[in-house]
């Protein structure tokens, strides 16, 4: 379909401000535009709680415990932002958090994790892990039910909520119930259509994909381990899964096959192209009023998931 509305206004818009491709301004400026999504969101919702917890030594990592209202113990999310392993953090997904917090009646961890080029791979997969163990071992001195935790990511989030879940199942622990995959990047390498029919002009463009890359991997041994390329794991044995792509995303091809490999690995998968959006879209909840499609169909994804049984 047409490139929604609201989208090509707010491409329109990014234009006429000047906005260049990432890797054409580098890792602070990045940093600092991608902060600055927060002015594209509603606005933030009150929960009944929010703290903030260190889950290793470094400073960045770090996770934001969101507590919605009512009784607990709740369900669990653990949720993983991206930022192609460069950018991104706690501030720009805070009304995201909250909102997942509310609408699924969970308890929200919300990780950051060391990012590139000063922290090269595995380094964020590692810290992905770690958040998912702290969660496991911690959550119930939050209000959280320790057997009802679900994993969640967008973009390079996506990719280490993925791989966060592998690897528990791997190690048998801790048990996942559910994940959710907005926008994956799947494998580092992939040629797909979608890499070569939207490499310029939506946002993400192919050349500021490789340029993620190279901050975060240090060579070709990198880019196919299987902790980075997914599609090179063993995928039976995992949690009931949702992906969600976009029309107009670079990234759009390799999410897709992924969540094929997953069914075909005996997985149960739900996937959902939402037509007419480009990437990174879930943090622009006041922007592009259809984002809300992105996180309905989480919502509905993880409460389904998540339930008491």
């Amino acid at each position: 379909m047409p490139l929604d509305p609201a989208v090509a206004s707010l491409l329109d818009g990014l234009g006429q401000q000047g906005f260049q491709s990432f890797e054409k301004i580098g890792v602070e400026a990045t940093r600092q535009t991608l902060d600055t999504l927060v002015g594209l969101q509603n606005p933030a919702r009150d929960v009944a709680a929010i703290t903030e917890v260190p889950y290793g030594s470094d400073p960045e990592q770090r996770a934001r415990v969101y507590l919605p209202p009512g009784d607990g113990p709740f369900p669990v999310v653990l949720y993983v932002h991206g930022g192609g392993f460069v950018g991104g953090g706690l501030d720009v997904v805070d009304e995201r958090a909250r909102a997942l917090a509310l609408d699924v009646g969970a308890v929200v961890v919300s990780a950051t994790y060391r990012r590139a080029p000063e922290n090269r791979f595995p380094a964020a997969h590692d810290d992905a892990y770690a958040a998912l163990q702290w969660t496991a071992k911690e959550i119930t001195a939050h209000g959280g039910d320790a057997g009802r935790i679900a994993v969640m990511g967008d973009s390079a989030g996506a990719n280490l909520a993925a791989a966060a879940v592998i690897r528990a199942r791997d190690a048998g622990e801790p048990a996942v119930r559910a994940q959710v995959l907005l926008y994956p990047l799947v494998d580092p390498a992939a040629d797909t259509p979608s890499r070569r029919a939207f490499a310029e002009g939506y946002l993400i463009h192919l050349d500021a994909l490789a340029w993620f890359g190279s901050q975060y991997v240090t060579g070709p041994a990198d880019v196919a381990d299987p902790r980075l390329a997914l599609d090179r794991n063993d995928l039976a044995g995992l949690p009931p899964t949702l992906v969600v792509t976009t029309e107009y995303d670079t990234l759009r091809d390799e999410g897709e096959a992924f969540a094929e490999s997953l069914r075909a690995a005996g997985n149960e998968v739900r996937a959902t192209r939402i037509d007419g959006l480009v990437h990174a879209l879930y943090w622009a909840s006041g922007a592009v009023p259809r984002s809300a499609e992105i996180h309905t169909e989480a919502v509905e994804h993880l409460r389904a998931n998540l339930a008491a049984r």
